[in-house]
C-alpha cells in the first residue's frame, strides 16, 4: 500500500509537469504569433502569463521537497524524483525564453517586420514538438526516444544558421535594417536555447536510464 501511494504521488507530479509543458509551448507559439502579426497586446499578455509559469515551478519544487520529506526514496526514485526538479528548471527556463521574444514584439512598437516570418515559426513548431516529446519520453523513461529527439536540435541549429546568414546580408546591403535584423536574430536565438534546453532534459533521460552521461 505504502509503494502504490508513493507511485500515485509520482504520477500526480508527472501530471503537473506535462501541464507546466503544455503552458510552455502555448507561450512559445503564442510570442511567435504576436510577433508575425505585431500584435502588442498578445505580446504582454504573455509576458504577463510567464508569472503563472513560474509559480507552476515552485509549485512541482514543494511537491519533490514533500516526496523527500515524507517517503524517504532511495536508489531509482530518488533519481527520478530529483530529475523531475531538473526538468521543471529547464522548462521554466525555456518560459523565460519565450517572454523574450514576446518583449521583441513589444519593442517593435508599429514599425514593419523586415521580412515575412517563415523560418522563425518553424523553429517554433519544432521547439514545440521537442517539448512534448521529450516529456513523453521522461514518463516512459525511453532512451531512445530521447536520443531521437536530441538529433531535431540539429534542425533547429540549422534553420538559426540560415536564418542569421540572411539577415547578416540584409544588414550589409542597408545599414536601415540594422536593428529590425537584430531583433529578429534575438529571436530566432531565444528558440535555440529553448532547443538546448530540450537537449537538457534528453541528457538526463538517457541518464536516468542508462547511467551514461553525455553532453558537452
Amino acid at each position: 500500500m505504502a509503494r502504490k501511494h508513493f507511485q500515485n504521488l509520482l504520477h500526480g507530479v508527472e501530471h503537473e509537469l506535462v501541464a507546466m509543458g503544455g503552458m510552455v509551448s502555448e507561450a512559445i507559439r503564442g510570442s511567435v504569433v504576436a510577433l508575425k502579426n505585431l500584435d502588442k497586446a498578445e505580446a504582454e499578455r504573455i509576458i504577463a502569463a510567464d508569472a503563472a509559469i513560474n509559480r507552476k515551478r515552485w509549485d512541482i519544487e514543494n511537491q519533490c521537497i514533500q516526496l523527500f520529506a515524507t517517503q524517504q526514496p532511495v536508489a531509482g526514485d530518488l533519481r527520478e524524483i530529483v530529475s523531475f526538479m531538473d526538468l521543471v528548471t529547464n522548462l521554466e527556463r525555456m518560459a523565460d525564453h519565450a517572454k523574450g521574444i514576446a518583449k521583441i514584439a513589444v519593442m517593435h512598437e508599429q514599425t514593419p517586420l523586415l521580412k515575412p516570418l517563415i523560418d522563425i515559426p518553424r523553429m517554433a513548431e519544432t521547439c514545440c514538438r521537442m517539448i512534448q516529446q521529450s516529456l513523453e519520453a521522461f514518463i516512459t523513461q525511453d532512451e531512445r526516444s530521447a536520443r531521437a529527439i536530441m538529433a531535431m536540435d540539429n534542425e533547429v541549429d540549422d534553420l538559426y544558421q540560415q536564418i542569421f546568414r540572411e539577415l547578416l546580408t540584409y544588414m550589409m546591403e542597408d545599414a536601415t535594417t540594422i536593428t529590425r535584423a537584430v531583433y529578429l536574430i534575438w529571436v530566432s536565438h531565444n528558440l535555440e536555447r529553448i532547443a538546448d534546453r530540450v537537449t537538457n532534459i534528453c541528457e538526463r533521460i538517457v541518464f536516468m536510464v542508462s547511467g551514461e552521461i553525455i553532453g558537452d
